[in-house]
């Protein structure tokens, strides 16, 4: 009978510790903010944010810029092949001076060329091509910084935190704790994480950016074959 009454009340106490302890928990995760941990990761966080900046406005920038150079006219081919056919040269070039893209760049100066050879026509096309294509990569070196870049300097401040977590531990004496130690290594890793946040991110928005100029520059080889079999039709 004593033994049942102690395990009871050993239950009871327990039953009435836990949800206290519970609420602590909740209450040390809830005080855990995103601010907190930045500020934990020390002055190597101030070139990550620079990084993650530069990052998102070049990833925008250039969203819109490949988004304005994607745009397509559909007759647009149809009316320079119906102007060169008709001899109306100069009304071909108007009209690529309105439509203002890359293609139409490219069509003004295989249009700039005629009458010259096939061959001179073609490389000045694929010139200004590549040009084209140049201005669209602006800054994407700058991404592919980033990827690279986030990840080390974010492993940087890990290894710098967890030396001086050492040092604080060795600078303790007899004093020392696993509180001294697992304080360091927490604000070290902080670094770490977000290296690793900067540099995926950045490596997403390059890779995507890639693809969409890989698909604008598809587009414009096939302008300008599309061009040059017009210049071949017979008259």
């Amino acid at each position: 009978m004593f033994q049942e009454q102690f395990v009871d009340t050993l239950n009871s106490a327990a039953s009435a510790v836990t949800p206290v302890m519970q609420d602590q928990a909740a209450q040390m995760v809830q005080e855990l903010s995103v601010w907190d941990l930045t500020m934990r990761g020390g002055l190597i966080m101030i070139p990550l944010a620079i990084l993650s900046v530069i990052s998102i406005y070049i990833f925008v920038e250039r969203y819109i810029a490949i988004s304005r150079a994607r745009k397509e006219d559909s007759s647009f081919m149809e009316r320079i092949r119906d102007y060169i056919k008709d001899g109306e040269i100069e009304s071909a070039r108007n009209l690529c001076n309105r439509t203002d893209t890359p293609y139409s760049r490219l069509i003004l100066k295989g249009i700039s060329r005629i009458g010259r050879p096939m061959n001179d026509v073609l490389v000045a096309i694929e010139n200004t091509g590549n040009i084209e294509i140049a201005n669209l990569e602006k800054g994407l070196s700058w991404l592919a910084t980033a990827a690279a870049g986030g990840p080390m300097i974010g492993f940087l401040g890990t290894v710098i935190g967890m030396v001086d977590a050492f040092y604080n531990l060795a600078s303790a004496g007899t004093s020392a704790n696993i509180a001294v130690l697992a304080d360091g290594i927490y604000a070290a890793l902080v670094t770490t994480v977000a290296g690793l946040v900067v540099g995926i991110i950045a490596l997403f928005a390059y890779n995507y950016l890639v693809a969409r100029i890989n698909k604008v520059m598809n587009n414009l080889e096939a302008k300008t074959m599309e061009f040059m079999d017009l210049l071949n039709e017979p008259a």
